[in-house]
């Protein structure tokens, strides 16, 4: 039995005023235990990046309960959830959202600055990120002189600078061909069998389906959840 670390329960959330009020969610609920990989799955607009920018504690619901690691997070003050995010919740997000003036290295140190680590061990950690995501030669380089491909690998390298254990993936293909998308999700791959927690959004049912499991949202609802299976899509990056 796998120890619970993330357990969403009847979240809402609404966007607008009155009669423009349109729900994003409604009613949510499922639970992400430690090392699992779980899809969150279905048609754009249906509440797939709402929940994720909630589960990842960039916006809150409007009802319902989040916990991490059983900590409610409707308990915890402006300080106590950054500290959580900053702490156990590493983000990737479709767009790199990586900083073109600095270089790879220093795009994947620099929440490790905000951490408050010294110099010298936010450069050997950023380092030691890169490498397991197979980009530390490209560690010197600007953002703009990679691929898209590579771009998305140096994300995932950021998110998992703090070793939070947890990723929350934002359709991490979205600006990929399906060679470089393909390799983007084997090294997703490697990193759960290696421990991570990956909580993956995304539109691509090949995809979805090498996740160990999925949840199908449809208009702000949960109306399928499934045993994932290896589509066979990529075995190595």
């Amino acid at each position: 039995m796998r120890k619970e670390v993330l357990k969403v329960d009847r979240i809402t959330r609404s966007f607008g005023q009155g009669d423009q009020k349109a729900t994003v969610l409604n009613g949510v609920s499922f639970t992400v235990g430690e090392g699992e990989f779980v899809a969150i799955s279905g048609p754009s607009g249906c509440g797939k990046s709402t929940l994720l920018s909630i589960m990842g504690l960039l916006d809150s619901p409007d009802g319902g309960e989040y916990w991490i690691d059983g900590l409610a997070i409707s308990e915890l003050n402006a300080q106590a959830r950054a500290a959580m995010r900053g702490s156990r919740i590493g983000f990737v997000f479709q767009s790199f959202n990586l900083i073109d003036e600095i270089s790879v290295l220093d795009n994947v140190a620099l929440p490790l600055k905000y951490m408050g680590q010294s110099a010298a061990g936010r450069q050997r950690r950023a380092l030691e990120c890169l490498k397991s995501v197979g980009m530390d030669d490209k560690a010197a380089l600007l953002p703009s002189q990679l691929s898209g491909g590579q771009q998305q690998r140096v994300s995932i390298a950021r998110a998992l600078a703090g070793e939070s254990g947890i990723l929350l993936v934002d359709e991490p293909t979205g600006n990929l061909d399906s060679k470089n998308g393909d390799a983007v999700m084997a090294l997703l791959q490697q990193l759960n069998q290696q421990g991570t927690t990956i909580v993956l959004v995304t539109h691509d049912p090949r995809y979805a389906d090498m996740a160990d499991r999925t949840i199908g949202l449809m208009d702000g609802v949960v109306v399928d959840a499934r045993q994932g299976h290896d589509a066979g899509v990529a075995q190595a990056c």
